[in-house]
């Protein structure tokens, strides 16, 4: 895979093919892209801590918005590489290091300073299902199917990747979904709040909700996730006074009213 760029500057994708994450420019948003087609997306430890590596790319770049995505039609992703579990059930290192390079993928993500926009259409199973909790938006086309499964193997949840399934679901549902594991189809997963949006194609819905995003003063749209992310956090107060001093809202103050005349 060619290196992605953002804003002229290289960035090299892992260079093992196991692990296929990849990242574009489109103008201010940035597609992130699960390209392992052979293996339904299913992400390896390499593929995670590839995200990571992505993540933190984006964090330090001017972009407005992330959309996250798949390469391939009918399918979002299988989740956490099962393969690789054959070699977690005698290797207690190695375990750390998956559940470690796990959490650095989705917490990466989670930390993104932008909005961050989950595009499924198709098969959201497992691990994939907190990678999407990560972002903010979860956009659902007519194929999207939420599950997951690890009870059925008798694994558990992250904890961390658990709080944010109760937050955005209530603890009842989250409850269903995590004891049966049963798959939900894109209308109950925007009914129960798992999904924000229900389209028939999310990636087309996903850049016009990013398009719109990207629109706005990105220091107002960065502030505003942090403001949703931590309400309680000290310096809110000081940054929402200092936006009225601040040259973009003396630019689009100025263009609104002359536009009212």
């Amino acid at each position: 895979m060619a290196p992605a760029r953002f804003g002229g500057r290289a960035l090299s994708s892992p260079s093992d093919l196991s692990a296929m994450i990849g990242w574009q420019l489109h103008d201010d948003i940035a597609i992130l892209t699960l390209e392992r087609g052979g293996a339904r997306n299913a992400i390896p430890i390499a593929g995670w801590e590839a995200l990571a590596g992505a993540a933190r790319a984006l964090a330090t770049s001017d972009v407005r918005a992330v959309i996250l995505r798949s390469a391939m039609p009918g399918v979002f992703s299988a989740g956490a590489d099962l393969a690789e579990f054959r070699d977690l059930v005698a290797d207690p290192a190695l375990r750390i290091r998956f559940r470690e390079a796990m959490a650095a993928g989705i917490e990466g993500v989670a930390a993104l300073p932008m909005p961050v926009i989950a595009a499924v259409d198709g098969g959201c199973f497992g691990a994939a299902v907190a990678l999407t909790l990560a972002c903010d938006i979860v956009v659902a086309g007519d194929e999207a199917v939420f599950a997951t499964t690890p009870a059925k193997l008798g694994l558990t949840y992250p904890a961390s990747d658990v709080a944010r399934l109760k937050a955005r679901v209530g603890e009842g549902q989250a409850g269903l979904m995590l004891f049966t594991g049963a798959r939900i189809d894109a209308d109950e997963a925007a009914r129960t709040g798992l999904a924000h949006r229900r389209v028939a194609h999310a990636r087309p819905s996903a850049h016009e909700l990013a398009s719109a995003i990207a629109a706005n003063v990105p220091e107002a749209v960065r502030a505003l996730k942090s403001v949703l992310r931590d309400p309680s956090e000290a310096g809110h107060t000081q940054v929402f006074d200092d936006a009225f001093g601040s040259a973009a809202f003396s630019a689009r103050l100025h263009a609104f009213l002359e536009g009212k005349r």
